[in-house]
């Protein structure tokens, strides 16, 4: 039989492969149809325009973006990244499973990407076009790697070499996606000083060399900081800081429930499980991959757990708590002995959990938001529709006018508006710093007639329009899905733009800087 299709003659792929297929189905028609989510159409718009860094993120999404770019803009190229950093995943962990359990590495593969997949964290988190999908797969290969090198260097002084540079560039690669890679080169060095045996290792010259390209590899960051204050590093120490001292003691318990419900009942229940036995599994080999994946696991959640008592930390944020201990959670639904499937009814629960979940996401995105039907107000699912009525409306604005700007009130809309007009050039002139105000060339904007854009979320205030010689009055567009309403936008078209000094939208005096967020007019 050809070795490609060994992989599937698992009776764990037997078991599941319904559920996979379903899962499979969900992404597809997720990644085809749905429109940009608004974050996604602004690291989009990143693309477009190449930086050493972001304000809001590090800068590796962003340059795949600009790279695929080549190929046209549409939701398949989008996302088409994605696709390949789920195969490189999936390549590491079939990798990850052989290294740590010889010959059963076909069903446990399997048994990785069915708690994966069923993961609602996962399933959406790896799909969006966002920074995560990868800083997950950076990540787990970077650890995979540090995890061969630690193993063969302990053994064979010396060994490793390759091993330990692979890791050191994929964990910069982790740190250009998210900061929050920080937790897995937290993670190498406990697991190096907590050992006797593996704290010789720091006496390794390599580890230093290492250790610098890791820094080379980050040096955009710190590039784009210097040239602009240190404003990405003063936006996380603030978002961060939380406000004063003042303690919630009850917001721990709601960040580590949703951390749970996100991630998966079965999948929480499986951890709980593991982490009590200390991280024991059948492993056919010694090696440190488990304590890595415990201290990866403990360090990141331990942080965010601390950080929810003073501040904002959001399930997100914990996601490079759990990829590692994937493999290890295999253990639970599988023996060894005649290759058996174990506890098959927690796993069929999983995946029908996870499949509802999946669906209702995908239905969510590319049907209608559901919580309409409740009449409750959704701004985030409203801001996913009605793109092309808006575009229209507001090309029809803009045909008496001579050159004139496209600006939003917001980052979502405005991203959102510079996807579907395929036009880098639209602007949003907010009360939140953004990229946006990085972009703000104050001689190219100061004079021109413009059509901005505003709507319940975020409306257009006396200030904005007092950013105009005169202004028309207002067009109202409204959104509907099924004939149910979804968002009320205003165009209004203005004449004579005063953009102020160069950088105001970074100066204190700045008029729109009235609140944090935009919600609201003065």
């Amino acid at each position: 039989m050809s070795k490609r299709w060994v992989l599937f003659q698992s009776p764990v792929w037997r078991w599941g492969r319904w559920f996979l297929l379903g899962f499979l189905a969900l992404r597809i028609g997720f990644w085809l149809t749905a429109f940009p989510n608004p974050d996604e159409a602004y690291y989009w718009l990143w693309g477009q325009r190449s930086s050493f860094s972001y304000y809001d993120h590090p800068p590796f999404h962003a340059w795949v973006q600009s790279i695929f770019s080549v190929f046209g803009r549409s939701a398949l190229v989008l996302r088409l990244p994605n696709l390949i950093s789920s195969g490189l995943l999936g390549v590491t962990f079939y990798h990850i499973c052989r290294y740590l359990y010889g010959d059963q590495a076909r069903d446990r593969f399997w048994l990785v990407v069915l708690l994966g997949l069923s993961s609602p964290l996962f399933f959406w988190y790896l799909g969006l076009a966002w920074h995560d999908h990868w800083l997950v797969t950076c990540a787990v290969i970077s650890s995979f790697l540090f995890v061969r090198y630690v193993d063969e260097a302990v053994e064979n002084s010396g060994g490793g070499g390759r091993d330990l540079y692979g890791a050191a560039l994929f964990l910069g690669l982790a740190g250009l996606c998210k900061y929050n890679a920080l937790f897995m080169g937290l993670g190498f060095f406990a697991l190096l000083v907590t050992d006797k045996t593996r704290r010789q290792l720091l006496r390794d010259r390599r580890l230093y060399l290492a250790l610098g390209l890791t820094m080379l590899v980050l040096s955009p960051i710190l590039l784009w900081n210097i040239q602009h204050d240190f404003f990405s590093f003063r936006f996380y120490r603030d978002r961060t800081a939380g406000g004063g001292l003042s303690l919630n003691l009850l917001q721990p318990l709601v960040f580590l429930t949703l951390c749970g419900l996100i991630l998966g009942p079965i999948q929480t229940w499986s951890i709980g499980r593991l982490v009590s036995q200390r991280g024991q599994t059948n492993l056919t080999r010694t090696s440190c991959y488990p304590t890595l994946a415990l201290w990866v696991f403990g360090l990141s959640t331990a942080a965010f757990t601390a950080l929810s008592t003073v501040s904002v930390a959001l399930f997100y944020w914990n996601i490079l708590a759990y990829p590692l201990l994937l493999p290890l959670l295999s253990d639970r639904f599988y023996r060894p002995e005649g290759s058996r499937l174990v506890r098959a009814g927690q796993l069929a629960i999983a995946q029908g959990l996870g499949l509802f979940a999946a669906a209702a996401l995908v239905g969510y995105y590319t049907v209608i938001p559901f919580s309409t039907f409740l009449g409750a107000a959704d701004p985030d699912g409203a801001a996913l529709f009605g793109w092309p009525q808006i575009a229209q409306e507001i090309t029809a604005q803009t045909q008496s006018l001579d050159d004139p700007l496209l600006l939003t009130t917001d980052y979502r809309s405005a991203s959102a508006l510079a996807y579907q007009l395929e036009n880098p050039n639209v602007l949003a002139i907010s009360g939140r710093l953004d990229q946006f105000d990085f972009w703000y060339d104050a001689a190219a904007l100061d004079g021109r007639d413009a059509v901005l854009l505003g709507e319940t979320w975020h409306p257009i205030c006396p200030t904005h329009l007092a950013m105009f010689d005169r202004v028309d009055p207002p067009k109202t567009v409204e959104v509907r899905r099924f004939g149910q309403p979804l968002q009320t936008y205003q165009i209004v078209r203005g004449y004579g733009f005063r953009a102020g000094p160069e950088g105001y939208p970074l100066n204190p005096d700045y008029p729109l800087a009235f609140t944090s967020n935009g919600e609201q007019c003065e």
